[in-house]
């Protein structure tokens, strides 16, 4: 962990061109704010990508990644990052890449042994006839690249898996079906190589979607999670190992699923999870006895703790 005075100029890298866009600005704006607060010498780049991304990045000493989406946490801004031996934070260009595509975290897992629910990759104009029945007649249909929930659908019927098929294709040329979980979803955030208390997320909505996430007022976020001291203790360890299977470095969170058996399924790796006062990392943190300045100034402090690029 380094002082804020040894990192430098701290370039906060937000905005972006993903679907994500807006969340990031919101991201990107709290924490520079809670920089300025700690004294930061620090600086917010509304990142463009092209030529003038060098231009952007040249005044900086040290870059905090809050860019989320395609770009910044698929690998892309780690890798420039990385040519331009700009100390960064999170994980590293290979598991930002990893963990921003679905189908290869959960291959990963299952090499692993970890629990993740069935899936396939379906492709524009693949057959989906079987694969419902298959995947116990309800499936989650994602397009595997994408995250905040956009373009995810859940389908029970031949016609809803078509619809969501096509909706997932929009955005992703190879898409994944996965076996619906039904039960109840955490989430739990890693903070260098320690799981924060768990959150459980409760909509009325059909899964925990964009307009739960970001616009609704009916979801709840319960800490304590309502888990047993036990079962916390379990899904808190799994979410470690899942983090560290893929690579992943310093800050993130891991989503699952319990099922009516009490049994836990891992669903994806956040890499660069939201950071507005309001989002699940802040809470869990806060639940941990973190202020969100800390926990900004935390993540700051583990900028360049990647090994070999991973």
């Amino acid at each position: 962990m380094k002082a804020l005075a040894e990192l430098g100029k701290i370039g906060v890298l937000f905005g972006g061109e993903s679907a994500e866009r807006e969340i990031s600005l919101r991201s990107g704006q709290a924490v520079v704010s809670a920089l300025e607060a700690a004294g930061a010498d620090v600086v917010g780049i509304d990142v463009q990508f092209g030529p003038r991304l060098f231009e952007q990045l040249a005044p900086i000493d040290t870059a905090f990644i809050a860019l989320h989406g395609r770009g910044g946490e698929d690998g892309v801004i780690q890798g420039l990052l990385e040519v331009l031996k700009i100390p960064y934070t999170g994980s590293g260009v290979a598991a930002s890449a990893i963990g921003m595509d679905k189908l290869r975290s959960k291959l990963i897992w299952i090499g692993a042994g970890l629990p993740t629910p069935e899936f396939c990759a379906v492709s524009h104009g693949e057959s989906l006839q079987g694969q419902l029945q298959a995947m116990g007649g309800v499936v989650m249909v994602k397009p595997p690249h994408e995250g905040s929930s956009i373009g995810m659908s859940r389908a029970a019927t031949e016609s809803e898996l078509e619809t969501a098929v096509a909706t997932a294709l929009q955005h992703d040329a190879v898409i994944m079906l996965e076996r619906w979980v039904e039960g109840a979803e955490y989430t739990c955030t890693i903070l260098n190589g320690q799981a924060l208390p768990v959150i459980r997320l409760k909509t009325p909505n059909q899964f925990y979607d964009f307009e739960a996430k970001y616009q609704s007022t009916s979801t709840q976020y319960l800490i304590p999670s309502g888990l047993s001291a036990a079962d916390e203790q379990r899904l808190q360890a799994l979410s470690m190992a899942a983090f560290d299977a893929l690579g992943c470095h310093g800050w993130g969170r891991v989503d699952a699923m319990q099922d009516a058996a009490g049994d836990f399924w891992l669903l994806e790796v956040n890499t660069v999870p939201g950071l507005t006062d309001h989002s699940l990392v802040p809470m869990a943190a806060k639940a941990a006895g973190l202020s969100f300045q800390q926990l900004v100034t935390t993540i700051a402090g583990s900028a360049g703790g990647q090994s070999h690029g991973c």
